[in-house]
């Protein structure tokens, strides 16, 4: 079976070539430079000044010549300082000359330079210098030197050879100078077309066996995403690539059976929602028979019970009076605990739309609605700085209604009951607390207190329906915020409310500045 590459092998297997033809790229142009600089460098560094020293070297030789020729026609030993320099001068040429061009073609001219140049002085100068030198210029044979000027015109077509050779060698160094230029440039254009080559040729093989099979799983899953569940991803290419599609391909199947499922769970919510619409209308009509039906028996039981103990009054003992007075308080109880049980099922239910109101106006009509039991029990509500939120206002009087009735009605017998509320701001959140000097709450009760029909004293000490707390908690909960027992009061109770604040309310409450106190 043929293993099928992955996407980074293939990347990889393009850098793998990618590095071959740089490396080999860079070897031959490397190698071509090389070349090149050599041929130039032997052009400037050889050739040249080669030439140059060929040039000293025959000023050496005429500056003995022109010597030379003076000594004899003057015989004056003055004549002679041209011509020892210039042997000197012939010497160091030869040498750097040498020293230049090792093993170059025109060192064989200088060598016969050097003999002729040699010959001339050992035949025909230095014996003419000692001769005149015993017998004076005048007695210098003609013959004898024509003869040393004919050995020197041979010696300056020598010279003119060695110049000859170092001509040539300098034009066929330019030559192959040239010759390397263009080599080189001929070299770094098909470097540069072999790179190029190179990248077209992998960028279609990337393109066809990589990025095709990319832009196909793209075209898939955009098909998929716009809701086109049917599409089938299946899209080849590189191992991982194919993998990917096929893991795509896993999720569209997984999607669309989900899809089916959350069709099919939308049905049933669908009857179920229908159900709770038709169960909602039942609660309705319950509620409206629990507000009117069920309460008038009770009424009648209540008046009709009170009416025969005024009318018989004087015939009934104290025994008959006490379960009269125990119907008329049933029938009473009965009726508050059908109140609050609907005011209670109401919360979050019926309600009117949340309006932008004070907090302080809430409680003043809450404590319109407690005047006479504050009077009655001696009691100070004291209001402080309280803040503007969005809410129910008929549900946020419902809310402090209970909470102050309760802290009147959980007095300490020993002192007359104070309330205090106050508000500050906390990050997002208004923090209101209700604080009382009453017989307080254990914190072991903290959550208990807010269950529904939940009582910690009997109905013969306190009265109530355990409804109230409960009531409190769904009023806070309904306007996004909390109410829990603050555990680590002591000396009463003190309830802590959270409520949204506002993002333009400011840090603190903007109502009256000296706080409000209600008491009797």
């Amino acid at each position: 079976m043929r293993t099928r590459w992955s996407a980074q092998a293939w990347f990889a297997m393009v850098l793998v070539v990618m590095v071959i033809v740089l490396a080999g790229s860079s070897l031959v142009g490397s190698m071509v430079l090389r070349h090149t600089t050599g041929v130039s460098n032997r052009l400037s560094d050889v050739i040249s000044p080669a030439r140059i020293q060929a040039e000293r070297l025959r000023t050496a030789l005429v500056d003995q010549e022109t010597g030379a020729r003076g000594f004899l026609l003057t015989g004056k030993e003055d004549f002679l300082g041209p011509y020892l320099t210039g042997q000197a001068a012939e010497r160091e040429a030869a040498v750097r000359i040498r020293a230049l061009a090792p093993g170059a073609p025109p060192l064989r001219r200088l060598d016969e330079v050097e003999r002729l140049s040699a010959q001339w002085r050992a035949q025909h100068v230095e014996p003419l210098i000692q001769r005149i030198r015993r017998d004076g210029a005048e007695n210098v044979p003609t013959g004898q030197a024509d003869a040393g000027r004919r050995a020197f015109e041979t010696l300056r077509d020598a010279l003119d050879a060695q110049e000859a050779a170092w001509g040539r060698a300098r034009d066929q160094s330019r030559a192959d100078l040239e010759a390397a230029r263009s080599l080189r440039d001929i070299s770094f254009i098909g470097i540069i077309a072999i790179f190029l080559l190179t990248i077209i040729a992998l960028a279609i093989l990337l393109r066809l066996v990589v990025f095709r099979p990319l832009e196909r799983l793209r075209e898939a899953s955009r098909r998929v995403t716009a809701g086109d569940f049917g599409q089938h991803v299946d899209t080849g290419g590189p191992a991982d690539v194919a993998e990917l599609a096929r893991d795509i391909e896993a999720m569209r199947l997984r999607i669309v059976t989900e899809l089916e499922e959350t069709r099919q769970s939308r049905e049933l919510l669908a009857q179920q929602a229908e159900e709770l619409r038709r169960s909602n209308g039942e609660l309705e009509q319950f509620a409206y028979v629990a507000s009117h039906d069920l309460q008038e028996p009770l009424r009648k039981v209540a008046s009709f019970t009170q009416m025969l103990e005024q009318r018989y009054g004087d015939q009934l003992d104290d025994r008959a009076r006490q379960y009269i007075g125990f119907a008329v308080d049933g029938a009473k109880r009965m009726q508050a605990l059908i109140n609050e049980l609907l005011a209670f099922s109401r919360i979050g239910r019926v309600n009117a739309d949340p309006v932008r109101l004070k907090l302080k106006e809430t409680v003043d009509l809450a404590m319109r609605n407690l005047s006479a039991r504050v009077e009655e029990t001696g009691g100070t509500v004291e209001v402080g700085d309280l803040p503007e939120i969005t809410g129910d206002r008929t549900q946020l009087v419902m809310l402090w209604q209970n909470l102050i009735g309760n802290a009147l009605k959980f007095r300490d017998p020993s002192r007359a009951p104070v309330v205090r509320i106050d508000a500050e701001r906390d990050g997002a959140e208004w923090r209101v607390t209700v604080t009382d000097n009453g017989i307080g709450i254990e914190p072991r009760f903290a959550e208990k207190i807010f269950l529904i029909f939940q009582r910690l004293h009997n109905r013969d000490a306190y009265e109530g329906t355990g409804i109230g707390l409960a009531l409190c908690r769904k009023i806070v909960t309904y306007h996004g915020g909390s109410i829990e027992l603050d555990t680590g009061h002591t000396g009463g109770t003190r309830f802590i409310i959270t409520l949204p604040a506002e993002d333009d309310d400011p840090p603190t409450a903007l109502a009256d500045p000296v706080a409000g106190t209600t008491g009797a």
